[in-house]
């Protein structure tokens, strides 16, 4: 950051230069000051620098004295780190030195990822709060909040941001194939986190081998009895995405629900239950196939969502879920998980004791295929059809 001041003050004018990073609620930007210092978080809600970051759209205001507040996102394939904030002369503010800003902040983004490879210092200006030994372990095993392809865009949140245990979400995706998995492991806490952290390397190493998802779930479920002989297991829901034609396979192992809002209408998935990971020895699994058309969304949500109750013992799936899905067809993928997650709290209008996650999917289908409509793009992060 302190070279990014240098070359943006003598290059542009800047007269300050200031990043904020999404904190892992994603309600609020955490200013990260030269040396890393710690100052006031800026929330998302009713902020500039938050709608910069809600509409990943640079926004832009005139300030008293002649200077120009330009808010660029900085965000790399997808996945919101966070805000740039650079005060320009009003003279220097031209449409030329704002594209060469923004493309800064996506420049910006990417160094942050490898940066964090080697430091702590964006690690430690983004908490808000100070993270459980549990969440620290949940967060180190997530891929990112988002990520986007021509194809597809991915958004999910896991609540309490600060204070998880099982609950994760993964993905990874070649040039032909998105793979996604979402689990939940039983028991609270650090156990629940080191059972998780197991299941979920078990299914990498297994995906890594490049063999389907029904062997994905056998070993990990052989690595979990290995370890545990059945006192604990996995709830697990594998989805494997062919990028080509929109063919889905599936293996439902546990709780994690599927739903899919395709046009106007809401509906669950139902796919055949099998055996969570790790409660029998040598479970075998089958995978179960469907379709996704182009402007279909899809959400998966652990127990903590679907399971949770009002006041009145309304479960939360019985009416709320399917509703608030609907009310939220025009957000971007990376919006909904929170949109969800802030209904579900007004819902039970109690803490909950389990974690909630919510994992969304718009499909927007290979470009060049007609049903996708046009001006499907990576980039567009606009809500489904």
């Amino acid at each position: 950051m302190d070279t990014l001041r240098e070359v943006l003050a003598e290059g542009y004018g800047a007269l300050s230069v200031e990043l904020l990073l999404a904190d892992h609620g994603a309600t609020a930007l955490a200013p990260f000051g030269a040396a890393g210092a710690a100052a006031a978080p800026v929330p998302v809600a009713n902020s500039a620098e938050g709608r910069a970051f809600g509409s990943q759209q640079p926004r832009s205001r005139t300030r008293q004295g002649g200077i120009v507040e330009h808010h660029l996102p900085v965000t790399v394939r997808g996945e919101r780190t966070g805000v740039l904030t650079v005060r320009l002369p009003v003279e220097r503010s031209l449409p030329e030195a704002v594209d060469d800003l923004v493309h800064v902040a996506g420049v910006l983004g990417h160094e942050l990822l490898v940066a964090e490879r080697d430091t702590d210092v964006y690690r430690r200006a983004r908490r808000i709060s100070r993270l459980s030994l549990a969440a620290e372990m949940q967060w180190q095993l997530l891929p990112a909040s988002a990520c986007s392809a021509a194809e597809y865009a991915i958004g999910a949140q896991l609540e309490p941001a600060y204070d998880s245990h099982g609950d994760n979400y993964d993905w990874a995706s070649d040039a032909d194939e998105l793979t996604l998995a979402v689990t939940d492991g039983t028991g609270t806490g650090v156990a629940a986190s080191m059972l998780t952290h197991l299941a979920v390397n078990a299914l990498r190493n297994a995906r890594r081998a490049g063999i389907g998802i029904e062997d994905q779930a056998a070993l990990a479920d052989q690595a979990v009895y290995a370890q545990y002989r059945g006192a604990a297991h996995v709830s697990t829901l594998l989805l494997c995405f062919d990028l080509a034609n929109g063919r889905v396979q599936a293996v439902d192992a546990g709780s994690p629900q599927l739903w899919r809002l395709r046009r106007r209408t809401v509906e669950r998935i139902e796919l055949d239950g099998q055996m969570p990971l790790g409660m029998f020895e040598e479970t075998h699994y089958k995978p179960q196939e469907f379709e996704v058309l182009p402007g279909d969304r899809l959400l998966i949500v652990s127990d903590g969502v679907y399971g949770a109750r009002s006041p009145r013992g309304e479960a939360y799936v019985e009416r709320a879920l399917a509703r608030t899905i609907h009310a939220g067809r025009l957000l971007p993928a990376a919006d909904v998980p929170r949109a969800v997650l802030r209904d579900l709290a007004a819902h039970r209008d109690a803490a909950s004791p389990d974690d909630s996650l919510v994992l969304c999917v718009d499909w927007f289908g290979r470009q060049g295929d007609p049903a996708a409509g046009p001006g499907r793009a990576a980039a567009a992060g606009d809500g489904p059809l």
